[in-house]
């Protein structure tokens, strides 16, 4: 009769806790196995696959709505940009990016943006400054602050030195009047008409001593004679002509009044014309030639050497490199400044270009049912156990009730 009261009183408890355990137990795994489903004879087993498989796709939708919902709200991911594109990140970011950018120049792909930096200044040389040119030329102010500026500050304050004055005269003497060309002037000056017209001329204003020179003696046959001599005997002509500016010092009196001249001598009024004719002179020909000019250019340079050789100049100029930081604290302040004033429009924009949500669903359903259950089991493992340990607790406790119950009816 002990023993039978013992069972009584044992049992009941012992199972009620083994039942509740184990049924928590496998109410939970049932949440997540079988992965796929059961057939048998033909027909899918009932609970199989198990619950969060059987339903990814809604759980997955579920996932998405709540984190759009409650974590991934457009203020949010405002607040997020803002933390993320602070000034000091931003600068930081364009710094390393302007820093790669030369380093890639200094590369081995050097060639290759030299070939591409040379093809974008030949287009700008030889397409797009013409056209602008064309278009310039048409201002009526075109370029006269500049050209009045290098006048004033340039030109006007201009003087040669000694010897750049007796290159100029040495230049004028022997290169644009040589005696030979001389004598042709002379003979193509002193034509019949000419000469005619001198002496008429002499006879009639000159007084005293020049006077009787040319009414008795004249001037008519010496200058015809000088005319006969310079075409019948030209070289003779070229050096008594070549004495001639040796014996009147004709190049050193020309060096000198070229190292004395200086616009600045000249009357204001003609050195605001001069200036004036100029500025229009540049610009006529820059508006008639200036396209042309530029065209033909940009097609006797070799583009891709020039570029080759401007990056390799900024390869070594310390200028480029200390300018990094500058110029990428200074975009930062811009990129601040536009993120300030359209940030909300930016990243409204953004979220269904990102379409976060489907990311999100793709990424859950991709989670094979093994992954998801060891992924939650991470998390709340110690929750679950412990909803085992209560089923068990539980069973235990009905099952004491039971076993008094029992007792009490014996």
């Amino acid at each position: 009769m002990a023993g039978v009261n013992l069972w009584v009183v044992l049992l009941p408890p012992v199972l009620g806790g083994l039942i509740g355990y184990f049924t928590n137990d496998i109410a939970i795994k049932m949440l997540f196995r079988p992965y796929g489903a059961k057939y048998f004879l033909g027909k899918r087993l009932p609970f199989t696959p198990g619950l969060i498989p059987s339903n990814q796709q809604r759980l997955a939708k579920k996932v998405s709505d709540v984190i759009m919902r409650s974590l991934l709200t457009p203020e949010e991911l405002q607040r997020l940009a803002r933390r993320l594109l602070q000034t000091e990140r931003t600068e930081k970011a364009i710094y390393w990016l302007l820093q790669l950018a030369l380093e890639q120049v200094q590369g081995n792909s050097q060639n290759k943006t030299a070939k591409i930096v040379g093809n974008i200044l030949q287009d700008m040389i030889g397409q797009s400054l013409p056209r602008l040119l064309r278009v310039w030329s048409r201002r009526d102010d075109f370029l006269e602050s500049q050209i009045n500026q290098i006048f004033d500050q340039v030109l006007l304050d201009f003087q040669l030195t000694e010897a750049q004055a007796a290159q100029v005269s040495d230049w004028m003497v022997n290169g644009v009047l040589p005696p030979d060309r001389v004598r042709q002037l002379l003979v193509d000056f002193l034509t019949d008409y000419n000469i005619q017209v001198i002496d008429e001329t002499l006879r009639a204003k000159t007084s005293g001593t020049y006077w009787v020179v040319a009414n008795i003696f004249g001037v008519r046959n010496a200058l015809t004679r000088l005319r006969a001599i310079c075409i019948e005997e030209p070289n003779k002509s070229n050096i008594r002509i070549a004495e001639l500016i040796a014996a009147l010092g004709v190049k050193v009196r020309l060096q000198r009044w070229l190292q004395q001249f200086s616009l600045q001598e000249l009357p204001v009024a003609t050195v605001r014309q001069l200036r004036g004719t100029l500025r229009q002179t540049i610009k006529t020909y820059l508006k008639e030639n200036g396209a042309d000019l530029l065209q033909s250019l940009s097609t006797s340079i070799n583009w891709e050497n020039l570029a080759l050789q401007l990056l390799n100049r900024l390869q070594a100029s310390e200028v480029m490199t200390s300018s990094l930081g500058l110029v990428s604290q200074e975009l930062a302040l811009i990129l601040e400044r536009y993120l300030e004033r359209d940030l909300e429009s930016i990243v409204m924009q953004i979220i269904p270009i990102l379409n976060i949500d489907q990311v999100i669903i793709d990424r859950v359903n991709a989670t094979s049912p093994k992954e998801l259950e060891g992924a939650i089991q991470g998390i709340v493992r110690n929750e679950l156990q412990a909803i085992v340990n209560l089923g068990g607790i539980l069973g235990f406790v009905i099952g004491s009730f039971q076993a008094g119950f029992l007792l009490l009816q014996r």
